[in-house]
This record gives C-alpha cells, structure tokens and sequence, in this order.
C-alpha cells in the first residue's frame, strides 16, 4: 500500500533535486530517506530516480508523479483540515490571491471586520498582476477581474466595475483636451498589457450613435491598474481608469474625466476557487462575506458617475 508520508519524502527530493538537501529539509536521517524512495518504487513498481554520485535525477515516471504530487498531497491537507474544522467553524489559513490595486485599494478595509468576525482564520494575501494557477500555486480563492477564460475552476459573480477615461489637469493643459475617441490617437496613453502581446482595442459606446473601436498604441505600458492610477494623476498620459481609484480624484480635481458623451465597457469582478476541492469552512465564510460587501454603493461599487 501506498505510504503518503513516502509521497512527501520524494516530493522533497524531486524539488531539492538531492536525498541530503530533503533530509536536511524534513529533519529526517539521509537513510531514511533513501528507504522511503525505495519503498515508493517498489509500491509503484518503477524507477523514480537515478541516483549518481553527484546529483539526483528523475526518470520519466519520476517526472510524471511529480507534476501530481503537489495536487495529491495538498488534496490529503485540504480534506484533513476540512473535515477537522467541520465542528469547529471557520479556522486555519486562507490563501488568496488578487490583483494589486484591488488589494491595496478594497481588501485593505474588507479583511479587517472579516478577521475580527473570524478570529481563528489567517489569511495570507499574494498581491500579483500575474495569471495565477490556483492549484499549482496553492491558492484557495482569487479575486479576478475581467472575463473568465474556460477552465475547471468554479466562479462566483461579484459585481461589474465601471471604468473611466482619465488624465490629469497638467496633462490636458500641455497637450489639449480630446474631444472624440479618434483624437485619443495623437495623445500618450497608458494601457494594460494583453496577455498575447497584442494591444487591445479601446470600445467606445454612446446613445446616438454606433461604437467606436480604436486600435490603441500605449505610450506607457504597465500591468497594474493602481500604477496606471497614479501615473495619470502625475501626468504621464490618458488612462482607462476603474471609477473606485478614478471618483474620488475627479471629485478633489487631481483627474479630469474625458469623453463624457461615451462609455467604455465594464469588467465583471469574481472569486474563483478550484472546483476539484471541498470548500472548507474558512473559504466559504470567505467567499460568503465578500459576495454580502460588494453591494452596490459599498467601496469598489461606489461609483456615482455609474448612476
């Protein structure tokens, strides 16, 4: 039979790439952990390493459980903690990722309460503007903004964030006001990066007319909606800004909205956990305390420019 505690040794040894440096790791004799690999190979009947004198290295059926190790193994870890926090409640640590901005910006003032709500879970947040592979990475909840690409992963709806063309005083003073969305191609704009490298095109919408589609070029190109916030407030360009960063500046005067006759299109904001996963208690209480804050006219959905 199959030893889970084997599993880990050689999860170890295959990231390490060395019996001594996974000894070293798991405090255990660098015997043990040759014995360990050895009964492994003999449950699985295969070869898992070839051991030389100087380095470990994994033969294609070693290479081939070890992409499903780290699924099997923080599998047994989830189940174990769900099943003990069942009568318990909400407790342990929540994993969740989310973009920057948001995070600094709405989870900043939404973990507090959630905390003091839950007093036995901890949270470590992962503030990234990269894609996220929650298995991999293992996340148990991330906060994603835009449309979802086809996947195994569950999605619960949030919201819609609404998002403004910005830029600021000083800006507009040197280089001028535009006045339809053609004239947005002479200024510096600042974009978010597509995935694939290729620009992404600006939709402009408005009651009286059909859509305007610009191929826009950035000046500034960055990914991260906080930072293209701030640069267009220090007057580096035009930017595409979501109307929680963008209202409050436009209110004191530090941004000015453009193009008052046209619309963009907003973006759906979601959570998103594995679906091959039981949910434990904590990420439900998560995912159950966001979906009752992101209510219309609460923080990132207080956008009156919307109405």
């Amino acid at each position: 039979m199959l030893d889970l505690n084997d599993l880990r040794v050689f999860a170890s040894v295959a990231r390490l790439s060395g019996f001594a440096a996974a000894a070293r790791e798991l405090g255990l004799p660098k015997s043990s952990v040759s014995r360990s690999i050895t009964r492994l190979e003999g449950s699985l009947h295969t070869r898992l390493v070839q051991r030389t004198t100087r380095e470990v290295r994994l033969t294609a059926s070693g290479i081939a459980l070890q992409e499903r190790c780290l699924a099997i193994l923080t599998g047994v870890a989830d189940a174990v903690e769900y099943v003990g926090s069942l009568s318990t409640g909400p407790r342990g640590l929540l994993r969740v990722s989310v973009g920057i901005g948001f995070g600094v910006k709405v989870l900043s003032e939404l973990l507090p309460p959630f905390l003091a709500q839950y007093p036995d879970v901890s949270v470590a947040l992962d503030l990234t503007s990269r894609p996220v592979d929650l298995v991999a990475d293992g996340v148990d909840v991330a906060v994603r903004i835009g449309p979802m690409p086809d996947s195994d992963m569950v999605a619960t709806h949030l919201g819609t964030m609404h998002r403004y063309l910005c830029a600021a005083p000083e800006y507009l003073s040197r280089r001028g006001t535009p006045e339809t969305p053609e004239a947005l191609l002479t200024h510096d704009i600042i974009e978010m990066p597509s995935a694939d490298g290729v620009p992404r095109p600006w939709i402009f919408s408005r009651a009286d007319g059909e859509p305007v589609k610009l191929a826009i070029e950035p000046r500034v190109s960055v990914n991260d909606p906080l930072t293209i916030h701030h640069l267009a407030m220090n007057g580096a360009g035009v930017g595409c800004i979501s109307g929680y960063l963008c209202g409050p500046e436009i209110a004191a005067g530090r941004l000015v909205r453009l193009l008052l006759e046209w619309t963009m299109p907003s973006v759906d904001v979601s959570l998103v956990f594995p679906s091959n996963r039981e949910l434990s208690p904590a990420i439900r209480a998560f995912v159950s305390y966001m979906k009752a804050a992101s209510v219309p006219g609460r923080l990132w959905q207080d956008d009156a420019m919307s109405s």
